[in-house]
């Protein structure tokens, strides 16, 4: 009887175990999975990018320094290795900046304001900006139901033994906080 006892004990902690170690594999795959819905939409952003710099590039040419700015705020985005989560949220950062400073720019033109290209490629942008929006909220939420899971009670104190990762928030920098005007009217 003192047998079958510790062996019901020993299958529910074994069943205890893999369900967490179930729980915590399946939090990091959605992380990972709403973090390449970013990339993604980041893909398309950094493609799209070079023709936005060309179309401003012919109304407005004595701006190069705030163009190059764009360009290689782009690249280094680019050149951050797909799995340094915290230097892509870096990256784009940095490369949102940027880009309101191409579309304060633009204010100052109305004839590029104006035009069917740049205005398209505006729109298109804005789509994007909109998709990255949703996959960041997306992204953050899996996060935080990741980390809050690896943090707490009893799955904390198998946490090392089973990998846990904690991952990251996507979150604004402080530079992105403050209001710029731009009237894209």
């Amino acid at each position: 009887m003192t047998g079958l006892i510790l062996l019901a004990g020993v299958l529910i902690l074994g069943g205890l175990l893999v369900g967490i170690f179930n729980k915590f594999a399946k939090n990091r795959n959605v992380v990972k999975d709403a973090w390449a819905n970013i990339d993604v939409a980041l893909k398309k952003r950094h493609d799209l990018i070079p023709n936005l710099v060309n179309t401003v590039k012919g109304y407005a040419a004595h701006e190069k320094d705030t163009l190059t700015q764009v360009i290689e705020a782009r690249n280094s985005a680019m050149a951050v290795p797909k799995d340094d989560i915290s230097g892509q949220i870096k990256a784009e950062n940095a490369l949102q900046q940027t880009l309101r400073s191409l579309f304060a720019i633009a204010e100052a033109y109305p004839d590029l304001k104006a035009d069917a290209s740049f205005l398209n490629l505006q729109t298109q942008l804005s789509e994007i900006e909109e998709n990255l929006e949703r996959a960041r909220r997306y992204y953050n939420s899996t996060v935080r139901e990741n980390n809050t899971y690896g943090e707490t009670f009893p799955a904390v104190l198998f946490a090392g033994m089973f990998k846990y990762q904690r991952f990251d928030y996507f979150e604004i920098d402080a530079g992105e906080k403050e209001n710029i005007t731009v009237d894209f009217s």
